[in-house]
């Protein structure tokens, strides 16, 4: 049997580092694809947001071009600290996808982020990973973190674990790998 222990602490720390986005390719018209552009990208000023706002309330934008521009928007408004209106949107997204992985990975990073707490996101998580999110590494290293802040290490470790194998240019999940110790018992 093995054992896994760790800094507690560190998951809190961790917690900044998350990345806030997995970005909803779009299709459609120039200013959701101005959208997408923005979240993909980091950017998260007022016209960007803007822009999101005039792309969702375009009636010819398609259902599913609807729905990643809600998630993108969400991005930019979580990125700029406005959590609830973020979350606002990943809940409209469902409302109309309840299949889009990726506004329940944005909506777990989201609550991560701003609860610092892993209460509840495991099914967040799931979802994600289950409904073939672009970003599984992410998800994999959110789950962690939220196993880790839950008290449950052993889960922690196999999936911050899963994230490196997923994405082993990033070196968030390799450097905390490193806070574990694994013995045989």
């Amino acid at each position: 049997m093995k054992c896994f222990s760790t800094i507690a602490a560190a998951a809190l720390a961790i917690v900044a580092t998350l990345p806030v986005q997995a970005a909803v390719t779009v299709y459609g018209n120039s200013n959701a694809r101005g959208c997408y552009e923005a979240a993909r990208d980091g950017r998260s000023g007022a016209g960007e947001i803007r822009n999101c706002a005039e792309a969702i309330a375009d009636r010819t934008l398609s259902a599913r071009d609807r729905v990643a521009t809600l998630v993108n928007r969400g991005i930019l408004y979580v990125r700029s600290g406005d959590f609830e209106n973020g979350l606002a949107d990943y809940e409209r997204a469902l409302t109309i996808d309840a299949e889009e992985p990726d506004a329940y990975l944005n909506k777990a990073l989201a609550l991560l982020r701003r609860n610092q707490s892993g209460e509840g996101l495991i099914p967040l998580f799931d979802a994600a990973i289950r409904l073939g999110t672009e970003e599984p590494a992410v998800a994999h290293y959110g789950r962690g973190v939220a196993h880790e802040l839950n008290g449950d290490i052993v889960s922690a470790y196999n999936d911050i674990r899963r994230a490196s194998e997923l994405a082993p240019q990033w070196e968030a999940p390799a450097q905390d790998l490193t806070r574990f110790v694994v013995r045989e018992e």
